[in-house]
């Protein structure tokens, strides 16, 4: 340690990420063991350099790699792949695809039809009127379904058979509502558009019809 006084050496404990840094005191203060300055995982550690904390940090070092996701394939090990055989069915083959195409269209349809319809009310009601000059309830729905490119039969009682009936609870908006000499356009949540009688107007009213019959068109 005398040779060593009044001087720094520094060592380097190769492949361990340690660096050892001997600090010999003068021989008037020489300390009784080596100190040991190590940077373990950036937190300065300070100790007495011997054999149990090398095994120590050896221990460490060796669970660190038993705890890390390894994975190990034997050499013999054998892959399997299995192969299935893969059907397509084209769009125009399938019928549950086909069905919930037309049922989306048909929403975006009835909910246009009501749209259109509201731009009408006030118009006022002229028995066999089919224009915005005035109308009657057959020349009101059939003038609004032509806008959205569907010829309506001109009466009320020709309309009824313009499409398949649905229950009240399946109506949709943009069905028509039909009660034996009266049509009208649905409109959700138990509301109606129509050209009522003469002296009134184009209105969006609540269905006041006893046990309608409600069609879907298009």
């Amino acid at each position: 340690m005398s040779a060593f006084a009044g001087r720094t050496a520094v060592v380097a404990a190769a492949g361990s990420g340690v660096l050892l840094s001997l600090v010999a005191a003068p021989s008037a203060q020489a300390a009784p063991a080596t100190e040991l300055s190590t940077s373990l995982a950036g937190k300065p550690v300070q100790g007495t350099l011997d054999s149990a904390s090398l095994d120590a940090l050896t221990s460490q070092a060796r669970q660190a790699v038993a705890a890390a996701p390894v994975v190990t394939v034997a050499p013999d090990a054998d892959l399997k792949v299995e192969k299935t055989a893969v059907s397509v069915t084209s769009a125009a083959e399938n019928e549950e695809y086909r069905a919930q195409v037309a049922a989306e269209e048909s929403a975006e349809r009835g909910s246009a039809v009501v749209s259109i319809g509201m731009r009408y009310l006030g118009v006022p009601y002229l028995w066999g009127g089919s224009t915005p000059a005035g109308m009657d309830c057959s020349g009101f729905t059939s003038y609004v379904y032509a806008q959205v490119g569907i010829n309506l039969p001109r009466t009320s009682s020709e309309q009824r058979y313009a499409g398949p009936e649905v229950p009240a609870s399946q109506a949709r908006p943009g069905d028509l509502i039909w009660s034996p000499g009266h049509i009208a356009i649905y409109a959700g949540d138990g509301m109606q558009i129509e050209a009522p009688v003469p002296g009134q107007t184009v209105r969006y009213t609540s269905i006041w019809q006893s046990n309608p019959t409600f069609i879907r068109v298009g």
